[in-house]
């Protein structure tokens, strides 16, 4: 099959191709076909022919705003692919980044957040359940729906070895709080995160210190909540304010507590299933947007 994709500049070419053509070999390793090119001149052989053209046309608009990565081509395959014939794309506007969501599990749970006050996303790792609710709330945040974000993280990954890492409380977990860090500075900037962190607009602090707290007009994001035990995640919910809203994610095959039959996050939804204004939301491995050995090695432990 050949096909001319209406590329605009080299630059763009350049940006869909991949560097050393990485990315045509990852379309073409995917979908099990043969693609050679001459500029904007495409040839492609194999029975999958129409579904590869149809991915390059995907990543043709998706590069119009961004530079393709394989995660990229991973969303546009599973969206052409998914069982719906075709999921709307849906974006996240940030004032650095413009985040495509193309699976129909994260556009139900981007939706969710949406229109309720409070969402658990509960799912394996790499599935963008932290990245997609930071990404919600820098855009709340810059749309002034929010005044602030409190991104919150349970420390009892760490458990007795806390004690032997040095600095206060808040800089023994700082390396646990690392992965919103890194989605905060790939969203805003790493010098405006840090000017909004010293303002107080933006907020990275571990579950023990919201005790006690009233959190109005904020975006709150608990993360590994899996972590958390009955009584911690009643008081952390309990912290949610007017004109607030609460994301909580979680992978409950990865529980770190003495007794995971005491997690907060299995309670609680099993205890606030049926309750309005909270949505649940669920991934699997066909939601994992890391590398491709990512999503086997989930489906591996899956099967075990």
């Amino acid at each position: 099959m050949k096909f001319t994709l209406n590329i605009q500049s080299s630059e763009q070419l350049a940006n869909i191709c991949g560097g050393l053509d990485k990315n045509i070999e990852n379309i073409a390793t995917n979908l099990g076909v043969n693609i050679s090119n001459k500029g904007s001149d495409f040839n492609i052989k194999g029975e999958n022919s129409a579904l590869a053209v149809s991915v390059l046309q995907d990543l043709l608009i998706v590069s119009e705003t961004k530079a393709i990565d394989f995660g990229d081509i991973d969303l546009c395959i599973k969206s052409l692919n998914s069982p719906n014939g075709e999921v709307k794309s849906v974006t996240i506007k940030t004032s650095r980044k413009h985040i495509h969501i193309r699976s129909t599990n994260q556009q139900n749970y981007v939706n969710a957040i949406i229109d309720n006050d409070a969402v658990f996303a509960v799912g394996p790792a790499g599935t963008g359940k932290t990245y997609l609710a930071v990404a919600r709330a820098v855009e709340a945040l810059e749309s002034s729906d929010v005044k602030r974000i409190v991104l919150v993280r349970p420390a009892v990954e760490a458990g007795e070895k806390l004690g032997f890492l040095p600095g206060d409380l808040s800089e023994k977990v700082d390396p646990y709080l690392r992965p919103i860090y890194d989605a905060l500075y790939e969203f805003i900037g790493f010098e405006k995160v840090n000017k909004l962190i010293e303002q107080r607009v933006i907020e990275v602090a571990p579950l023990a210190f919201m005790r006690g707290r009233t959190l109005n007009e904020s975006y709150i994001i608990l993360d590994e909540a899996q972590n958390t035990t009955i009584p911690q995640m009643k008081m952390f919910l309990t912290r949610m304010g007017f004109g607030s809203k609460m994301v909580i994610t979680g992978d409950v095959t990865q529980i770190d507590l003495p007794n995971p039959k005491q997690s907060g996050l299995t309670d609680a939804i099993k205890i606030l299933k049926d309750i309005e204004q909270i949505a649940f939301c669920n991934f699997d491995a066909q939601d994992v947007v890391r590398h491709q050995l990512v999503k086997n090695i989930v489906r591996a432990y899956d099967n075990a």
